[in-house]
């Protein structure tokens, strides 16, 4: 709840934003857009911040495991920081290309059969990802417009070579490095004389099970499938 509660505030404070940027604009035409409107293509850099989890699908046997009885994801806060090359499809689509890195720590829970104790398992995770996004953009008002985006995203985590080493030491679930997410967002764009500023939000699902299955472990009989998922608030400065 209070990571919750964190990514709410600074929704709020996007939010928040939002006319001060509009406010803020030199004129009240579309000067600064019909500069950067005639630019086929474009570059910038994005500061984001994301609460993740994941999503756990139990086993047909996870009802006969007699030492866990729930497992869950918890969710957790993290950063990103990622390039961006825009490119113009036409008047109102951009096709998008976001190279970073994401900073993230999950967490498993699990919950014993027996005592009801609580088991927390921390996976620290260096994120390298690699989405494609298409990206619909509104008529311009006040150099400002309004934007839905979609897109697919791949993600490495360049962590787990040592993690995984770890994790086969102490007979631990082995999670894949590799995952494939689909996202859907939206945000606003608001064109400055020398920059373009787009607060957005953005939610990332995994379409990739990344539970890596082993019959001989316990905790991996409770559950079936794994999949990521996360909510990105990210300010992208481009021009």
């Amino acid at each position: 709840m209070r990571h919750l509660h964190r990514l709410q505030t600074i929704a709020l404070l996007c939010l928040a934003l939002i006319p001060l940027a509009g406010s803020a604009q030199t004129s009240k035409g579309n000067h600064n857009f019909r500069e950067f409107q005639s630019k086929a293509y474009y570059f910038g850099l994005t500061f984001g911040y994301n609460s993740s989890n994941f999503q756990i699908a139990y086993s047909k046997n996870a009802i006969l495991n007699d030492s866990f009885r729930v497992v869950e994801g918890i969710r957790s806060s993290g950063l990103n920081v990622s390039m961006i090359a825009n490119m113009k499809l036409g008047e109102y689509f951009d096709f998008r290309f976001l190279p970073g890195f994401s900073f993230v720590n999950h967490k498993l829970s699990y919950i014993s059969a027996n005592s009801n104790a609580e088991q927390q398992r921390d996976i620290e995770s260096v994120l390298v990802q690699i989405p494609f996004q298409v990206r619909f953009k509104s008529d311009p008002f006040h150099d400002m417009r309004v934007f839905v985006l979609g897109g697919i995203k791949y993600t490495y985590d360049v962590a787990s070579n040592a993690r995984i080493r770890e994790e086969q030491a102490n007979r631990a679930v082995l999670l894949s490095p590799h995952d494939f997410a689909v996202e859907v967002g939206g945000g606003f764009q608001f064109f400055f004389p020398f920059f373009i500023f787009s607060p957005e939000l953005k939610y990332s699902q995994g379409i990739g099970n990344v539970l890596i299955y082993n019959p001989n472990l316990e905790q991996t009989n409770v559950a079936e499938k794994v999949f990521s998922r996360a909510f990105t608030i990210s300010l992208h400065f481009e021009g």
